[in-house]
């Protein structure tokens, strides 16, 4: 009797558990996949909203200044984005920046030459980043956190001190300026410098090994090293690469300016963790898309410059920009709840 009178009950529930499982699952699925679109839908909404508030916005000529005014903050992201994904974060970008412009215009000062002002400005970024790559890494530390806020204040001493009255130095060569500040078919260059080093980005992070090796270090360290990934090297090269990312940021911006300034990339490291955080990235590491970033990095653009059309303070720009960063870490947070819901789903079901 008691047999008869568990079986029938044992045998009703995996019945009933896969029929509640099923509607969790695809509620779950559904939730997942709206998340992996948020930014792309929020961007959507807002230049709908906002090109019905102010015309101006959809204006061939704002719209290229939207182009040229986030190419900087969607160059610097994609260094930033490699570094979040190993559980990093690099806060020199900024600073780094404008070490960058000062040493590009010091060097203009001195040869006329648009190819040495240029490997100037690069390899000074570059510079920066192995910098802290190496101080992290082989220094020890517990987080990249303290040598990239170390690397932020003396780069900007070193910024203000290099520059001649410590103050904004005026000309950049012909090309530095082509590249950052002309146009091609009244599209900005700095697009399409963008887009190619997106493209390279997007091959790295995708198709080659040592891409996938970035996402294996993120993901789990200690696995990756179990596995015989060199971490140390990963490690590394992504701060190399957000240093010389940083660099290519400054050619942009010293070439839409033609000027190189000590002030220039304040706050420009908020801008781009927000990008990537925005793009769906995880401060947890191994997560995040390229593409997903440079929506981030469009969206950071779109929402300053119809607050410009607007007449907001930049104050209260500030808090929108933070707001945003907010509203985009609790995403992150209900994706992994989400994400921890679907895998004790999917293990119950497979029971």
């Amino acid at each position: 009797m008691e047999d008869s009178g568990i079986l029938p009950q044992n045998s009703s529930r995996p019945g009933g558990s896969q029929a509640t499982f099923r509607p969790r699952q695809s509620g779950i699925s559904l939730g997942l996949k709206l998340l992996s679109l948020g930014p792309l839908l929020i961007l959507i909404l807002l230049i709908a909203v906002v090109s019905l508030i102010t015309p101006a916005f959809l204006k061939p000529v704002n719209l290229g200044n939207i182009l040229a005014q986030t190419a900087v903050i969607a160059v610097v992201a994609m260094g930033q984005q490699l570094v979040i994904l190993t559980r990093g974060i690099d806060l020199s970008v900024g600073s780094n920046l404008a070490l960058a412009t000062v040493i590009g215009g010091l060097v203009y000062q001195q040869v006329d030459s648009s190819i040495v002002v240029i490997t100037a400005m690069l390899v000074a970024g570059t510079a920066v980043g192995a910098v802290n790559g190496v101080v992290f890494v082989y220094g020890r530390l517990p987080h990249p956190f303290i040598i990239t806020l170390a690397s932020l204040s003396i780069c900007r001493g070193l910024a203000l001190a290099l520059a001649p009255g410590h103050t904004t130095m005026r000309g950049m060569p012909d090309a530095v300026t082509a590249i950052g500040g002309g146009t091609t078919l009244g599209v900005p260059n700095s697009f399409f410098v963008v887009g190619m080093f997106g493209l390279l980005f997007l091959i790295l992070t995708k198709s080659m090994v040592c891409g996938r090796w970035i996402y294996a270090v993120g993901g789990s360290p200690s696995a990756a090293r179990s596995m015989g990934i060199p971490v140390r090297g990963i490690l590394l090269s992504t701060y190399i690469i957000s240093g010389f990312c940083a660099g290519l940021g400054s050619v942009l911006l010293a070439g839409r300016t033609a000027a190189a300034s000590p002030i220039y990339g304040n706050l420009l490291e908020l801008d781009t963790i927000a990008a990537v955080i925005i793009g769906g990235a995880s401060f947890l590491g191994g997560r995040g898309h390229l593409g997903h970033a440079l929506i981030g990095a469009v969206l950071i653009g779109v929402i300053r410059n119809a607050l410009n059309l607007l007449g907001v303070d930049v104050f209260f720009q500030m808090i929108a920009i933070g707001l945003v960063i907010v509203i985009a870490v609790e995403a992150d947070v209900l994706r992994n709840h989400l994400e921890a819901r679907a895998r004790v789903l999917q293990s119950a079901s497979a029971r």
